[in-house]
């Protein structure tokens, strides 16, 4: 008789944003007649980039011709794209990472689930408080996370770290000394961002205690302040300790095309083990790589034309941003993010809880969001609003909340 993961079980419901999209369907089908404006998943709206585009039609015509026909790409992915990312992304910064330190994959959220299989299962982890959900979801599949407290909204061997209103949403260093650290900034869902001196503090104290950082840059693209790291490894000693998560979704609109990587440097090692070659093994066993069409357009990402038509793209997210903070600001609510990244993360009004707020706004303006607690225990309260509509339902959508 086979057996089941049961650690699955153990999983509440359904994943956050599979909820939302059930009570938003339900909701569309009671009221065919209401516009309802998405501002709850981080999903861009913005077509792909002209040159993008173009590098990526190119490519398609050349799986066209038997003599620029590609099959199955190589393990770490086309060494075009990986000395493109390693050389704009890495040296452009005095960062040393090489392009063989680099793993071309289909997306941040894959690698930020799959990471955790390199590590053995007795690792305890700490997250933020609020977190984006796959970093305990994967851990909970993987039978890391102990037991969950219903009540509480916690799981036992988890370390949670708080990012709260008082310490700018950043969290401190935990009391408890965990084995992995998952880090994500700018922050899904806060917004927040952290000086590079105090992402130093985090490399300086997994360097001490022998922990691994696990760094989503995922909204670096974002960054508008000078003193906010785009990469982890502009800490001295990160190459020691850290792995970094991107992805080309939320910079280059790869939301339905999918690309994105992982970098772990060689000198991180745990004993005389290197994490590259057990990742490296991992990758080649379990995963075929992203197509040739695919990196091909994420290439053009970092080519000049490439690289303002995207920074065209964040600006445009970012002047959304902007007017949501500036027009919740007025009518009163209490909001933070929205300058480094494209989340707002703003206060219940009246003292609904995340939820509430959540049908509140649907039913009374027809504005979707993502409920905080959702995110972890520290959010309940709390509400996530993305930049990533139109200017124009933006507009509306801010309006719209103005007047409730």
């Amino acid at each position: 008789m086979f057996k089941i993961n049961d650690n699955y079980l153990k999983l509440p419901g359904s994943y956050l944003f599979s909820m939302i999209a059930k009570k938003v369907n339900a909701y569309s089908q009671a009221n065919p007649g209401k516009k309802i404006i998405r501002l709850g998943i981080g999903d861009v709206t913005l077509p792909i980039a002209p040159a993008i585009i173009e590098s990526l039609h190119g490519a398609v015509d050349e799986m066209g011709r038997a003599e620029t026909f590609r099959g199955y790409a190589p393990d770490l992915g086309y060494e075009f794209l990986r000395n493109a990312i390693a050389e704009n992304d890495y040296k452009a910064r005095g960062c040393g990472i090489e392009a063989d330190e680099i793993f071309i994959s289909d997306g941040a959220k894959c690698d930020s689930g799959n990471i955790q299989e390199i590590f053995s299962a007795d690792n305890r982890i700490a997250v933020c408080d609020p977190v984006y959900p796959v970093y305990v979801d994967t851990n909970v599949m993987a039978g890391r996370a102990g037991a969950y407290d219903a009540q509480k909204e916690t799981w036992s061997d988890i370390i949670y770290m708080p990012c709260l209103a008082e310490n700018d949403f950043a969290p401190e260093l935990p009391k408890e000394t965990p084995d992995i650290i998952y880090l994500c900034f700018p922050n899904n869902p806060t917004g927040a961002a952290v000086t590079k001196d105090r992402l130093q503090e985090w490399v300086d104290y997994a360097n001490r205690t022998g922990a691994a950082i696990i760094y989503d840059a995922a909204y670096e693209a974002y960054i508008s302040q000078e003193n906010v790291p785009h990469t982890i490894y502009e800490c001295e000693g990160a190459r020691t300790c850290a792995i970094e998560l991107r992805s080309f979704s939320k910079n280059a609109g790869f939301t339905g095309v999918r690309l994105g990587f992982t970098v772990i440097p060689k000198e991180l090692k745990c004993g005389d083990v290197s994490l590259h070659s057990l990742w490296a093994r991992r990758h080649g066993t379990k995963y075929n790589g992203a197509p040739y069409i695919v990196q091909r357009a994420g290439e053009a990402v970092y080519s000049k034309e490439g690289q303002a038509q995207v920074r065209e793209q964040v600006a445009y997210y970012m002047k959304n941003a902007k007017y949501i903070m500036e027009g919740l600001r007025e009518a009163g609510y209490t909001v933070s993010g929205g300058v480094n990244a494209p989340y707002i993360w703003l206060k219940a009004p009246d003292g609904m809880t995340s939820w509430e707020f959540f049908d509140f706004l649907l039913e009374k303006a027809n504005v979707v969001g993502t409920p905080g607690s959702g995110f972890g225990p520290s959010g309940e309260t709390y509400f996530r609003l993305t930049a990533f509509g139109s200017y124009e339902n933006t507009v509306e959508a801010v309006e719209r909340m103005k007047r409730l």
